[in-house]
């Protein structure tokens, strides 16, 4: 590993160029919410829930897990292959039938 790539954080290189794009006019807009949606011309609830996703693909990454399973599921999520609430649902699904 060389020192740029122990510079960035895990979870930064699991976001793509678009969601880092997002972040930083999110970042220069001082987090208002109303003036990216302006700047993306959409709506509040939809940069709100661009921004869900976001903290969702984030605390997803951040998680460590030593089952190669769930971790296909979060890899699932995180690329938006699935949704996080059924990455959620699959995993506690999983894990409940694995204690049987």
């Amino acid at each position: 590993m060389n020192y740029e790539d122990r510079m960035v954080p895990a979870w930064v290189k699991v976001l793509g160029d678009e969601d880092l794009v997002f972040i930083k006019n999110f970042i220069l807009a001082s987090g208002s919410l109303k003036d990216i949606a302006k700047q993306y011309n959409v709506s509040y609830p939809t940069v709100r829930l661009r921004l869900d996703r976001l903290i969702q693909k984030i605390e997803l990454s951040e998680e460590s897990e030593q089952d190669s399973f769930v971790t296909l599921i979060k890899n699932l999520a995180i690329n938006d292959r699935i949704d996080y609430s059924t990455a959620k649902t699959i995993t506690k699904e999983y894990e409940k039938r694995k204690k049987k």
